[in-house]
């Protein structure tokens, strides 16, 4: 080979290869094209990550919920059953409470029958069933049934004036409405 054809394939200092733009843009775009594969897959698996916590995290309020709804519901079959069962036991307590009204000349009874409403009134009571409070009080359509009505100056304007039948109540349950006299 001569010197002129050496001079032709070996590149000299004096001119260094110059890149153009075009070849630049070239050697660029392979590296965009193929990502690196750890990098997908370490996005994949952040997302599916967040899937699986999101899912969990949904799965958790959703139990809370359902552990909060069965517990309200357990305590109000449990107040049903009971306003049902006092409901059941309230006849009772109204014939004592004629009994105690009438005369006797029999004490041993009468004290029989006064402590029979006594153990019946304490066992309700036990149960968290209360009696509702009417005469005297201001008539309450949430709590009263009024049967009557008398025009009496001495009471106060929509005031029981008498209960015929008392009423009773579990918690904010009313089991029974008092029937009862309004006055004015």
């Amino acid at each position: 080979m001569s010197e002129k054809d050496l001079k032709d394939t070996i590149p000299t200092p004096e001119e260094p290869e110059q890149e153009t733009p075009e070849t630049e843009a070239a050697d660029q775009q392979p590296q965009a094209e193929t990502p690196d594969p750890l990098l997908e897959e370490l996005e994949a698996l952040k997302n599916q990550t967040a899937q699986q916590e999101d899912k969990y995290l949904r799965l958790a309020a959703e139990y809370d919920n359902y552990r909060k709804r069965t517990a309200k519901e357990k305590e109000s079959l449990w107040t049903d059953v009971k306003a049902d069962t006092a409901a059941a036991f309230l006849p009772v307590y109204d014939n004592l409470e004629r009994a105690l009204k009438q005369d006797t000349a029999d004490e041993a009874y009468k004290k029989g029958v006064e402590m029979t409403m006594t153990q019946l009134k304490e066992v309700l009571s036990k149960l968290g069933i209360t009696e509702i409070p009417a005469l005297g009080q201001p008539f309450d359509p949430n709590l009263h049934n009024a049967v009557m009505h008398v025009e009496d100056e001495s009471l106060g304007e929509n005031t029981v004036a008498e209960v015929f039948q008392a009423g009773f109540q579990c918690g904010e349950k009313v089991i029974r409405f008092a029937m009862v006299k309004v006055a004015n």
